[in-house]
């Protein structure tokens, strides 16, 4: 009896702490659809920029990086060659890398060149953890309103997203 009743006790924390682990397998973007309040250091000057700092009524693009990743340098080569497909959204591109390395890939890529693209450090890979990212890069489009509407792997050429907008 003292077996059955041990096993069972076992069995129900066993489950218990399974739960626990797994957590809500539904990432956050898609229970919470609004952009999410992210803060970053921006390049090339080292300014803070927010969710509150995104212009109001316009389309927005959050792009997920790495720039060691090579589907992140082919993506951004593709995101020049159509730039002009972007002109009326906004795009955040967003490293968990140290700065050093967020600012070389802009400078290397002459992103500040393109007004509509900021790029920034997120130090506390905040939105890497809400948007649960499994590869790079991961780009996720919201409305004018400012709710999400489709997410994007490493394989989607930029003249895909912009149909969607």
């Amino acid at each position: 009896m003292k077996k059955t009743i041990l096993f069972a006790i076992y069995i129900s924390i066993s489950i218990l702490c399974n739960a626990q682990l797994t957590g809500d397998s539904v990432p956050a973007y898609k229970r919470l659809p609004a952009i999410p309040p992210f803060k970053l250091i921006v390049t090339p000057d080292s300014t803070a920029f927010s969710r509150d700092d995104l212009k109001k009524k316009k389309a927005t693009i959050i792009m997920v990086f790495s720039p060691d990743c090579d589907h992140c340098i082919h993506s951004t080569e593709d995101l020049i060659a159509h730039y002009d497909l972007f002109k009326k959204v906004q795009i955040i591109m967003v490293s968990a890398l140290p700065y050093g390395y967020v600012k070389k890939f802009c400078n290397d890529f002459k992103l500040s060149n393109y007004p509509i693209i900021k790029v920034g450090e997120d130090k506390n890979y905040f939105l890497g953890s809400f948007y649960q990212v499994k590869s790079f890069p991961s780009i996720y489009l919201y409305s004018k309103k400012g709710k999400f509407k489709q997410y994007f792997d490493s394989n989607t050429k930029w003249e895909t997203i912009a149909k969607f907008l």
